[in-house]
């Protein structure tokens, strides 16, 4: 399986984007370098995915800080935490519920590091509080899989509409579809999408 570890895996797939898209071989040099965003995989990704989860990076982002300050930064400080600790860190009771419950499931991190991109997906969503959007995430940064994509998230949606002038912002599957093209390096063309939002919206869509 591919994976992007560096900058020059980062290359090749913006090389593949532009050879199969007019708008993505205009609009990718305006975008200058795309950024790499990968995380130490394991526990601390999937949290940080968690607590962005429907939340603004900047919220996501103090929530976090909140919680490394309180020793909240890994399964056994969730594991030793009271509702009032986390609820205190920032979190909503349904966030503190989900972290505990992925803290306690004894989750074998490594072991995803090898599996199919389906069969990894399929592990994380049977954790609580764990969707298609969190797993996904966690293959793109984490474990950096070249393919991994999040179709469900609502700024690549909306700089997919603006970046092709689309009627409407495309719904998962619509955006599933226009992706197809963007194979086998649709997590470069969410990073280029990503930043593409950025300089539309002036603000990050993903930490």
């Amino acid at each position: 399986m591919r994976t992007i570890a560096g900058p020059e895996d980062l290359d090749e797939g913006v090389a593949h984007l532009a050879r199969v898209c007019p708008v993505w071989a205009r609009v990718l040099p305006e975008l200058g370098p795309l950024p790499l965003r990968r995380w130490p995989d394991g526990f601390v990704a999937i949290r940080d995915a968690i607590v962005a989860q429907q939340i603004s990076t900047h919220a996501a982002a103090a929530i976090t800080a909140r919680m490394v300050a309180a020793g909240l930064d890994d399964e056994a400080g969730i594991n030793a935490a009271d509702d009032d600790a986390l609820r205190a860190a920032g979190l909503s009771r349904p966030k503190a519920r989900y972290l505990r419950g992925v803290a306690q499931a004894g989750v074998d991190w490594a072991a995803l590091r090898d599996m199919p991109d389906e069969d990894a997906i399929a592990t994380l969503v049977a954790l609580p509080g764990i969707g298609r959007w969190t797993a996904e995430i966690y293959l793109k940064f984490a474990l950096g899989r070249a393919d991994a994509f999040a179709a469900g998230d609502l700024a690549l949606a909306e700089a997919a509409r603006l970046l092709y002038d689309l009627p409407e912002r495309p719904g998962p599957a619509a955006l599933t579809a226009l992706a197809q093209p963007w194979r086998p390096w649709r997590s470069v063309a969410a990073r280029g999408l990503w930043a593409y939002y950025r300089v539309a919206k002036g603000r990050e869509g993903v930490r």
